[in-house]
């Protein structure tokens, strides 16, 4: 069981008419394979490395909520 930040950042979103991001979801999106294949294919590092990517793209964006990976 997660911490809560995709519920309590699309929540927030809705509240402040925002646009909501997860960054798990969008590297999911962008690689066609799941977090722990990605671990396992990639390793660690790998998985990192792309982690770090989403991140900088993403908060360049105005106006998102961002709920980043843990």
């Amino acid at each position: 069981m997660g911490a809560g930040k995709s519920t309590i950042g699309k929540y927030l979103a809705r509240q402040l008419g925002l646009a909501f991001a997860d960054t798990d979801t969008e590297i999911e999106h962008r690689t066609g394979a799941d977090i722990p294949w990605i671990f396992d294919v990639e390793g660690e590092s790998g998985f990192r490395d792309r982690e770090q990517q989403v991140v900088e793209e993403m908060t360049q964006m105005d106006d998102i909520v961002l709920a980043t990976g843990g």
